[in-house]
This record gives structure tokens, C-alpha cells and sequence, in this order.
């Protein structure tokens, strides 16, 4: 069952159990960028540079499959804890096996590889829709602080995300590759014993199911309501647009990697880094707007843009970031281009992404009737599964000339920006289906 508290304002005007939650997805999210930082760049790097020496297309298609794979788990992993675990347990037993899978990879085998794999994305299904589903359950359905409080569980996932390469990145790229597997296999141990320690602030949601014995009980699962289906299917609208958004925003972890290390300068003002660090330059945006965005919410209060309005522009900004990078492919024949090209772009996938994904997670806690909350987590992270997959298949078009490369992301600019016309005409239909004038 969850309580959830209204007065309870400890961390930052918010119930004390997000600081909990905060530092655990933190902490998980540097191990999963540190590691996805170097997953597409070991796979296509020489045998005598360590790496795997897989073909370009090969690397990505892999890389693809792993992070669609990763958020499909959402699915089993949210019904096993709203059936069976509950979200506290399911979490916790979450966080143990993607530790595992990391230092799995920190030893150079095929087996442990692919083991190593697996074992993040059953760990990842376990977490990741559960962990979101206990910051919604802090808060009532018409808590104004929840848009707000998911923007501000978006900066613990992306102080992670920043920390991640950086650590990760720099181990893997510039000293070992396994040794950067095993750093993010030390964040996620540290993700655990944060969780466990401060686990009594979660104490009144998450809780395991109760069995309760009477035969009502036995009986199929109540019916859907009208409202409840019509709620339902807001949200299955808002899943179609969410995978166009992943299918081009996550280019970062494989087309956009490999044009950061082949044709992008890899240093700025006078200072070398890896290219694996420019993957934090997204969550340094969003560490550095998250606070305005979330500030926004509660500002505007019931004046705010509606979630599919906001979609819509997430889509256009995403769009837009496309465009930059086509037109940065274009000079690639002459030389590396400069860092501030990439630096751009994903700054305006970030004010893309920081109007679409944490508004997606509230939505869906909001909409989902109670009872299915979980699963509904997993079903949107199946969107974010589809947009990973066809993500990995997009790379897979990737070619070391610019206009190849001008295609692969002109054509996905178009996408968005078409996605974002047509769901910004569908807009007030939607607002008029959520009961908004």
C-alpha cells in the first residue's frame, strides 16, 4: 500500500523518501552511462587496442538490442513487484544483479560479456520502472509539487549520468577497457548500501502485496473503467511520440560516439580529454536547467503547458538538434569539427528531453489506475525500449563520410520535427480526453 505524506517537506519542499531514491538512481545511472559510454567504442575498437574489432554496424546493432532490452525488462520487472516483490524489494534485488553484470565485464571474455549484458538488463528491469514508481507513489494525484519532484529525481539521474563517463570513460578509453566495466560495477555497489541505509524513509510506500485470503480475492482483477480506459489511451498516444523522441535522442550512446571520436576535435581551450566524456556534456545541461524547468512547473501551477503540449515541444527541440548535427557532418571531408558542434546539439536535446521524459514518468504515474501502476511504468518504458532499438538500427546506416552522415541525421531531424507538428495539431483533442478545456 502506499501513503503517501502531503506534509512531508524535508528535501527540498519535497517528502524526505525522494532524497533516497534520488541518490540510488544516481548512483545506478553512473554505473549504466559510464558503462554505455565505452560499450559501442570497445566493440568497434582493434583486437590490439583491446577491443572486439566488430564492424561498425555489428557494434550497433548490439548496442541497440542491449538498451531496448534493458527498458523491455521494464515490463516483467514492474508486474513482479506490483504482484508478487512490491517496489522496495524489487528495487534492492535489482540493484544486485546489474552490480554483478558490471564486474562481469571487467574480465576480458566473450562469455562474461554477453553474461555481463544480460545481467544489466534483468538488473535494470527490476529497477528502473520501480524506482519511478515509488517516487510517484510520495506524492496525492493532484499534488501540484509532482512534476517538479520527478525534474528534481531527473538531476539525480543525471549527476549520475555526468559522473559515469567522466569516471568510467577516462578508466576505459585511456587506461583499460575493464577497468571502466568495473568502475561502474563499484557506483551501483555504492547505489546499494545508500539504499539500504536510508531505507526507512521509505517505509510507508512500495511495501510488499498483501495476501489477503478471502475468496473477492481469488476473483480476476476489477475491470477497467471508462475512465480508467480513457486515461489509458492518452497514454498510448503519448507512448507513439515517446518512441519517435528515443529513436533519434539516443543516437548519443552510438552514431553520436562514434562521431565524437572520429570526427570531432577532443580538445577545448588548451586541455586533451577523452572522447567519451563529451557523453556528459547532456547531463551537465540538464544539471544546469532541471532546477529552472522544475522551477517553471511549479511557478505556472495549473497555468503550465499540458504533458502532450510539452511533448510537442521536446519533439521540436529535438528536431532542431538534429538539424545542427546534419549540418556538422557536412564539413567532416575537411577535418575534425570542432567540440562546440556536439556541445550545441545536445544542449538543445536537453531542453528536449527536460520537456518530454520526466513529464512522461509523471503522466504515467498519474494516469495509470493504482492497482496497475507498475506495469504501466513498464509498459512506458517499453516505448523507451522500441526508441532504443530503433535507434541502434538507425546507427546502423553510419558511414565515415558527410553525406551519409548528413542523411542519417537529416532524415531523423525530419522525423521529429514532423512528429512534433502533428502531435501539437493533435494537442487540444488530448487536453479535451484528460478533461482540460
Amino acid at each position: 500500500m502506499s501513503h503517501p505524506a502531503p506534509n512531508d517537506r524535508a528535501f527540498f519542499g519535497h517528502p524526505r523518501g525522494l532524497s533516497t531514491l534520488f541518490f540510488t538512481e544516481m548512483w545506478e545511472r553512473f554505473s549504466y552511462y559510464g558503462m554505455r559510454a565505452l560499450l559501442v567504442l570497445y566493440m568497434a575498437a582493434p583486437v590490439a587496442d583491446g577491443g572486439l574489432e566488430f564492424t561498425t554496424s555489428r557494434a550497433t546493432t548490439i548496442y541497440g538490442l542491449y538498451t531496448a532490452a534493458v527498458y523491455l525488462m521494464s515490463l516483467p520487472g514492474g508486474w513482479l513487484a506490483d504482484r508478487f516483490l512490491g517496489a522496495r524489494l524489487t528495487v534492492l534485488l535489482g540493484g544486485i544483479v546489474i552490480a554483478a553484470g558490471h564486474f562481469a565485464m571487467a574480465f576480458a571474455s566473450m562469455p562474461t560479456f554477453y553474461g555481463g549484458l544480460g545481467l544489466i538488463v534483468i538488473g535494470t528491469g527490476l529497477l528502473k520502472p520501480n524506482i519511478s514508481t515509488m517516487v510517484g507513489s510520495l506524492y496525492g494525484e493532484n499534488d501540484p509539487r509532482r512534476d517538479s519532484g520527478f525534474s528534481i529525481f531527473y538531476m539525480g539521474i543525471n549527476i549520475g549520468a555526468m559522473l559515469g563517463p567522466l569516471v568510467a570513460g577516462y578508466l576505459g578509453q585511456r587506461i583499460d577497457w575493464h577497468l571502466g566495466f568495473a568502475a561502474a560495477g563499484f557506483g551501483m555497489v555504492l547505489g546499494i548500501v545508500q539504499y539500504l541505509f536510508h531505507m526507512k524513509r521509505l517505509s510507508n510506500i512500495g511495501s510488499r502485496p498483501e495476501r489477503i485470503k478471502s475468496e473477492a480475492a481469488q476473483l480476476p482483477k476489477q475491470p477497467l473503467t471508462k475512465e480508467e480506459k480513457r486515461r489509458l489511451a492518452i497514454i498510448a498516444i503519448l507512448f507513439f511520440f515517446s518512441i519517435l523522441f528515443w529513436t533519434s535522442f539516443e543516437q548519443a550512446g552510438s552514431s553520436f560516439n562514434l562521431f565524437a571520436e572520429r570526427h570531432t576535435e577532443t580538445r577545448l581551450f588548451g586541455f586533451d580529454f577523452p572522447s567519451t566524456w563529451l557523453q556528459s556534456v547532456n547531463s551537465v545541461w540538464i544539471l544546469t536547467l532541471a532546477p529552472v524547468f522544475s522551477w517553471l512547473w511549479v511557478r505556472w501551477g495549473a497555468r503550465q503547458p499540458s504533458s502532450p503540449a510539452k511533448f510537442s515541444v521536446g519533439l521540436l527541440f529535438l528536431g532542431l538538434g538534429m538539424a545542427i548535427i546534419a549540418l556538422a557532418a557536412l564539413l567532416v571531408d575537411e577535418g575534425k569539427v570542432s567540440p562546440l558542434w556536439l556541445i550545441a546539439v545536445y544542449f538543445i536535446h536537453t531542453v528536449g528531453e527536460l520537456c518530454l521524459s520526466p513529464v512522461g514518468l509523471s503522466t504515467v504515474t498519474k494516469l495509470s489506475p493504482a492497482r496497475i501502476v507498475g506495469l504501466m511504468m513498464g509498459v512506458w518504458f517499453l516505448s523507451v525500449s522500441l526508441g532504443n532499438y530503433a535507434a541502434g538500427w538507425a546507427a546502423g546506416f553510419y558511414q565515415d563520410d558527410s553525406t551519409a552522415l548528413f542523411r542519417l541525421f537529416g532524415v531523423l531531424a525530419l522525423m521529429s520535427l514532423a512528429g512534433s507538428a502533428v502531435l501539437g495539431l493533435a494537442t487540444p483533442l488530448i487536453r479535451k480526453m484528460m478533461g482540460r478545456s
